[in-house]
């Protein structure tokens, strides 16, 4: 499965464009300012529906228009499908419209079509993943054990609708409308979607730390990288969180929330024991971020048979030369990989025929060489 092209329409500064990828490596390069980052979004929004920049779909529509749509093109076993994703935006006495189909067909997710293809991106704005709050880093190993065992994605799905009916109950616990008898049920509940959830983030974590820790150190971070994911429960099964639950009731009742399971838990990135989000430089915190998407891809495409295309937007600017040559040897060991960059020298090997070139200039694109 490969991503083959990408139709924009009134998508950031794009009037009407569209683009070409190739099946290994896309290099789009161009001024500053000229639209080389809203490409790379418009293939994720065409894959994924959402933005990996924004959270208001009202900031793809081009200023002026009321209404974006970007389609992708994929060949799958030698068929072609289209994913598409069109969004207005909201006019008096009508709310913003978002549709997406695949082949045509409406549907309410893109994950759940077959023929979506896994995707990675590496944006300046995702140093937050390892910046951030734990929720942040919760919901990134949540997305990547959806990708890596579609079957399970509902885990995390479960546990939240649990989570929020207890919450519900505390409240009304709280202000006497409910009794603590009735906590039993949803305690039970929640037991057992949280222990599920914590074995799939620890098995997840489990495939992810041997090629992170590879990764790192190819790319030269200093000192030796580990993830660590750290459950807020340590009990060996649902009795034994029940029992915590209990034993924080009084202390929920007082929040009104529930404080212990695994919305609480942290994924700590790790520099020699100390968490590099702390004590880590913005340039090995970059390294880290770019080492632990690219042995998702790796543990991905062992696991499920697929490498996701990787985007890369700003990357090789902050690399040293002999980084830069890690880098390109990695995405050439197979699936597809986009980099955005100012200048098409900083990439190693984009003079070669197998690669994909894509110049943009303001509003524009030009297909400047298909791979051969």
């Amino acid at each position: 499965m490969r991503v083959t092209g990408v139709e924009m329409r009134d998508f950031r500064t794009y009037a009407r464009a569209q683009a070409r990828l190739g099946s290994g490596l896309t290099v789009v390069h161009g001024p500053n300012g000229a639209g080389k980052s809203n490409l790379l979004e418009a293939i994720y929004f065409g894959c994924t529906g959402r933005s990996p920049r924004t959270r208001s779909d009202r900031e793809l529509v081009r200023f002026g228009e009321g209404a974006t749509r970007v389609t992708v093109t994929i060949e799958q076993d030698g068929r072609e499908h289209t994913l598409s994703v069109g969004y207005s935006t909201p006019a008096p006495g009508r709310p913003a419209v978002k549709r997406m189909s695949a082949d045509g067909a409406p549907v309410e997710r893109l994950i759940d079509v077959p023929v979506r293809p896994l995707i990675s991106v590496f944006v300046p704005d995702r140093l937050e993943l390892l910046k951030g709050p734990p929720a942040l880093r919760r919901a990134h190993l949540d997305q990547f054990v959806a990708a890596l065992w579609p079957v399970r994605a509902d885990t995390r799905r479960r546990y939240s609708r649990v989570l929020a009916q207890r919450n519900a109950l505390l409240a009304r616990i709280s202000s006497g409308r409910s009794g603590r008898g009735a906590l039993a049920t949803w305690d039970r509940e929640l037991a057992s979607a949280a222990i599920a959830l914590r074995e799939d983030r620890a098995e997840a974590v489990g495939l992810l730390a041997e090629p992170f820790a590879t990764r790192a150190e190819k790319l030269g971070v200093n000192g030796t990288l580990t993830l660590e994911y750290r459950p807020r429960s340590a009990a060996a099964g649902e009795d034994e969180f029940v029992a915590e639950l209990e034993g924080r009731l009084d202390s929920d009742l007082e929040r009104g929330f529930s404080g212990h399971g695994p919305h609480r838990d942290e994924l700590a990135i790790l520099r020699e024991g100390r968490e590099l989000r702390v004590y880590g430089s913005q340039g090995e915190q970059r390294l880290a971020l770019l080492a632990l998407l690219l042995a998702e891809r790796s543990v991905l495409a062992v696991e499920r048979g697929a490498t996701p295309l990787m985007l890369l937007d700003d990357v090789m600017s902050e690399l040293d030369a002999a980084r830069r040559e890690l880098l390109a040897q990695e995405l050439s060991g197979g699936g597809q990989s986009v980099i955005a960059t100012t200048d098409v020298e900083d990439v190693p090997g984009a003079g070669s025929p197998a690669v994909a070139r894509i110049a943009i200039a303001p509003g524009s694109v030009l297909q400047e060489a298909a791979a051969a």
